[in-house]
């Protein structure tokens, strides 16, 4: 059995499991369905709270908040004293992913490849980019992930704020904000990943030099060594989890695949 800092680290460090999808998010998603669907149809009149607690078996306050989200997605609307109501089809559809995609670790991967492709290219624009301050930044931005994890926290924030600042560094304003919006589908997941990370001294020290690489590139004003490092280290990102047993060695993306609901166990 081994000893030592490492071992001790691994005693405190564990994964934490990915939390359920809430009530609000699995009925926001079903009502949402059923208005695409034409269940529901525009003009037409929503059952009132308390008919939609009793048909889906779920609170009222669950009910309010599945119904806010709907209508902050333009598909439902208030008419004061009347109820709710369903909307014309909006002109444009705003950006939005499946709440199913926070059930299994393998819709999961799927998020994370396209963070992949979006990060490989991002470090790339901030190498032919970046500032001396914005590669300051980037440094610092790194030690600080550094710092927390000696403290013995999983710097899921840091971690975020690290990748923001490449994004930053492009100077291109969409990234930062497509990653904001990527990153609220991801912070269960980063818990998994940086929790199995931090299981081993050895990946730890994997991560860090993973990171750096990603800065070296940038700072060298070296695209294609940018986009390498970055990709290098989401797919030895994904190595981990299964290495760490968190995605099934072998299991492979199928596009389309229905995949079980993800269990990570305390060990």
């Amino acid at each position: 059995m081994s000893s030592g800092p490492g071992a001790a680290r691994s005693a405190r460090a564990r994964v934490e499991p990915l939390v359920a999808v809430r009530l609000s998010d699995r009925l926001a998603a079903r009502l949402i369905r059923q208005i695409e669907k034409g269940a529901f149809k525009p003009g037409d009149r929503l059952p009132t709270e308390a008919q939609l607690a009793a048909a889906h078996g779920v609170s009222r306050s669950v009910v309010r908040e599945a119904v806010h989200q709907v209508k902050s997605r333009g598909l439902l609307r208030s008419r004061q004293g009347s109820g709710v109501y369903v909307s014309s089809p909006p002109a444009n559809k705003s950006l939005d992913f499946d709440p199913s995609v926070l059930e299994s670790m393998e819709a999961v991967v799927q998020v994370v490849e396209l963070r992949r492709v979006l990060e490989g290219e991002m470090a790339a624009l901030a190498a032919q980019r970046a500032t001396r301050s914005q590669v300051a930044g980037l440094r610092r931005a790194m030690a600080a992930i550094d710092l927390a994890t000696d403290g013995e926290r999983l710097g899921i924030d840091e971690d975020f704020a690290f990748h923001r600042a490449i994004g930053e560094a492009t100077g291109n304003p969409q990234f930062v904000r497509l990653l904001a919006f990527i990153e609220q589908y991801l912070l269960d997941a980063m818990r998994v990943t940086r929790g199995n990370e931090a299981r081993r001294e050895e990946w730890m020290q994997q991560v860090r030099a993973e990171h750096r690489a990603i800065v070296e590139g940038i700072a060298a004003g070296d695209p294609r060594a940018a986009r390498r490092a970055a990709i290098a280290h989401h797919l030895q990102g994904e190595a981990r989890l299964r290495e760490g047993g968190v995605v099934p060695a072998g299991r492979r993306l199928r596009p389309g695949a229905v995949a079980a609901p993800l269990r990570v166990r305390h060990k």
